[in-house]
């Protein structure tokens, strides 16, 4: 983990370094004079030779302190501390909801493996899959919060329970539609691929009932890929989701990210790049780890 991060911060420093501009030109506009770029960027210290900065960046990195936005003037760690909530409390229940809902229709479907349902099913998930977000977004917005008035159109609360059941139901179940075909697609494929091993028949040949040889052998040997799949994507919830949040108004650290590139804010953007690569290995660790306590026959080495 620790080259690895090394590397990320090494990347993350020769592009916005090198390939992102001089930022005292963003930062002091057209009409700036040679005087007052030299001292914005003596301020930002971008004048120091490229090992200074490099060593400045990898302080910055080790105590979370990526100094201040340059839009709001706010400090990077509190806009991230603060926006991080509203994006998590949109993003987690769609995880939980989306993991659940997709293992117990994969197991469904593969009760009917081969049958007419299936197939229907799958032709269901296709045309799903084939629709963008954005008309999920405008469909489900225009009908079930301005037609009927079920949902609140936008906005957000300051209350995590007002939040949660209020502001939040809409997008998250906006994100379960779009997600979840997707997801029952990749996990039906786990279920399918154990139901074809040979100890599933000899637990047949047994006399078990169907039941049971899926919840109990085929599930726990499809929980590895299954367990896979969601780690990978649990980092993304530090970055939110960026069209939900932009549409419905929600402060997440995905609406954040959209303005601070909008506003070439370095700071806020090379903080949530390096907080995203550093959760990726932490759940890839933590991904090993329950390796072994899904299936004891695997060891770390």
């Amino acid at each position: 983990m620790a080259p690895t991060m090394l590397g990320v911060v090494l990347l993350v420093f020769i592009l916005f370094n090198w390939v992102g501009g001089d930022p005292a030109y963003i930062l002091a506009g057209k009409m700036a004079d040679a005087d007052a770029i030299a001292n914005i960027r003596r301020q930002l210290g971008v004048d120091q030779p490229y090992y200074i900065q490099l060593g400045i960046f990898l302080r910055q990195v080790v105590t979370f302190d990526f100094g201040y936005s340059w839009a709001t003037g706010e400090a990077v760690s509190s806009v991230i501390g603060a926006r991080l909530g509203p994006s998590l409390t949109v993003l987690l229940p769609l995880t939980v909801l989306e993991t659940l809902l997709g293992i117990a229709l994969a197991l469904a479907v593969a009760f009917v493996r081969g049958s007419l349902t299936e197939r229907a099913v799958m032709v269901v998930c296709t045309v799903a899959m084939s629709l963008s977000i954005l008309v999920y977004i405008i469909v489900f917005q225009y009908g079930l919060a301005y037609r009927l008035g079920l949902f609140p159109v936008q906005g957000w609360g300051n209350g995590l329970a007002e939040n949660l059941l209020r502001y939040a139901a809409l997008p998250v179940l906006i994100g379960l539609a779009v997600s979840i075909a997707p997801t029952l697609r990749l996990y039906r494929s786990f279920v399918l691929d154990e139901v074809q091993q040979d100890y599933v028949r000899t637990a047949r040949a047994k006399g078990l009932p169907e039941r049971r040889v899926m919840w109990v052998h085929v599930l726990r040997n499809a929980a590895i890929p299954i367990l896979t799949h969601v780690m990978a994507g649990l980092p993304a919830l530090l970055i939110g989701a960026f069209l939900l949040e932009r549409f419905f108004g929600i402060p997440g650290i995905g609406r954040e990210v959209i303005l601070a590139v909008e506003r070439s804010d370095f700071p806020v953007i090379k903080a949530v790049t390096v907080c995203v690569a550093a959760a990726t290995m932490v759940f890839n660790l933590l991904a090993d780890l329950l390796y072994q306590a899904l299936d004891p026959r695997v060891r770390l080495q």
